[in-house]
């Protein structure tokens, strides 16, 4: 008889609740105990893990690994998926080996390549996978430059940090003048040239942006999983298209993200996003980690969390082939339970854990608006 799982997840994001829920609806009817630590003492992940701790504010990543290899010690973590301090922690994969926990993550090399977008655009696009023209840019005149050459190309430039995830930092230049009209509605991911050139003149602080042309819909998430000897067991695209959500598994995009998971060592979970360049996907970001909206491949039948976590453990799940693909869907916001009580922020010299948390099982009063629920259009 198999004894339980233990899974830690570190500071991830809140739509990971259906991660966690997934794991413990597992196809194996395995048991499944999930940890979990952050650093908001009302971030739903808490109050739906088993056991639950606030994570200590301004560890150095080398602090972060030791406070990591102590976590998975005294719990008795089995899996570990990283989030926080991805890169320092897998570069210690040998020590959480030791005592016992697998990592939930590629190998150092992948997770250093895809760090940074520059370097992710040339190395895939050495192996043949099309990008996006792009110029590096940390000063206003190559900022100048940049948009001039993608104007004169017919393109919209737009620019986000060479480092960074989830679309922080995203903004699209305008030519228009700011005006009261850019104060009607809600906020805009337009900036204004000439406010942007005034701001990198006038500011002492350092930029590293990523310049390229406004990439067009429909965007492909190509969700991966990779086992250790570098082969792709699973990989499904999720298209988005405005509102609508779908799926897809056409070559145009699964064969250049499997060229990527598989020369790249991309472990267990990636995700592979894809856009539309003219009338061609061009590549726009990797994400070394599993994707918020992972749990959404359930609509077309199959529970790649407990996959990866299979995988992780060594139990080969072979290839999976979706049974189907899932009808076009949305997806809105929904009520979370979260603690019964509001912790303070934990200060950085405190030490003592959060008592355990249980399951969920009854309502609480007070819910997040947890976004992620995926309903059929």
């Amino acid at each position: 008889m198999h004894s339980r799982v233990r899974v830690w997840l570190n500071r991830t994001y809140a739509e990971n609740v259906f991660f966690m829920d997934q794991l413990r609806r597992n196809p194996s009817d395995r048991a499944v105990e999930i940890h979990a630590t952050h650093g908001d003492a009302d971030s739903p992940v808490l109050a739906a893990a088993d056991t639950a701790e606030l994570e200590p504010e301004g560890l150095s990543p080398a602090a972060y690994v030791e406070f990591a290899l102590d976590q998975c010690q005294k719990r008795g973590i089995d899996v570990f998926v990283p989030r926080l301090h991805q890169a320092a922690i897998v570069a210690h994969r040998a020590d959480f080996a030791a005592l016992g926990t697998a990592l939930l993550a590629p190998p150092p090399e992948a997770v250093a390549v895809f760090h940074d977008k520059v370097i992710a655009y040339e190395a895939v696009q050495a192996v043949g996978v099309p990008v996006p023209p792009w110029w590096r840019v940390r000063t206003a005149d190559e900022l100048v430059a940049a948009v001039e050459e993608l104007e004169a190309g017919g393109h919209k430039a737009c620019f986000k940090p060479a480092s960074g995830a989830g679309g922080v930092g995203f903004r699209m230049i305008t030519r228009a003048p700011f005006s009261l009209a850019q104060l009607n509605g809600f906020p805009s991911p337009y900036v204004s040239l000439d406010m942007v050139v005034e701001a990198l003149r006038q500011g002492d602080d350092q930029v590293d942006w990523l310049v390229m042309p406004r990439l067009e819909q429909p965007e492909v998430s190509v969700d991966t999983l990779t086992g250790p000897d570098n082969r792709v067991r699973l990989a499904i695209g999720r298209t988005k298209n405005g509102r609508r959500r779908g799926f897809t598994q056409h070559e145009q995009w699964l064969e250049p993200a499997r060229l990527i998971a598989e020369g790249f060592g991309l472990h267990y979970l990636s995700n592979i996003q894809f856009r539309m360049l003219g009338d061609r996907p061009v590549l726009m970001d990797v994400n070394t980690r599993p994707a918020g909206g992972l749990h959404q491949l359930s609509l077309c039948g199959v529970n790649v969390p407990w996959a990866a976590v299979q995988l992780a453990l060594g139990e080969d799940t072979g290839v999976i082939e979706p049974p189907f693909l899932g009808q076009d869907y949305t997806v809105v916001s929904g009520p979370r339970q979260l603690r019964p009580v509001s912790i303070p922020a934990q200060r950085a010299e405190v030490s003592e854990p959060l008592p355990a948390v249980p399951a969920p099982a009854a309502a609480e009063s007070v819910v997040v608006q947890a976004a992620g629920q995926a309903l059929p259009l």
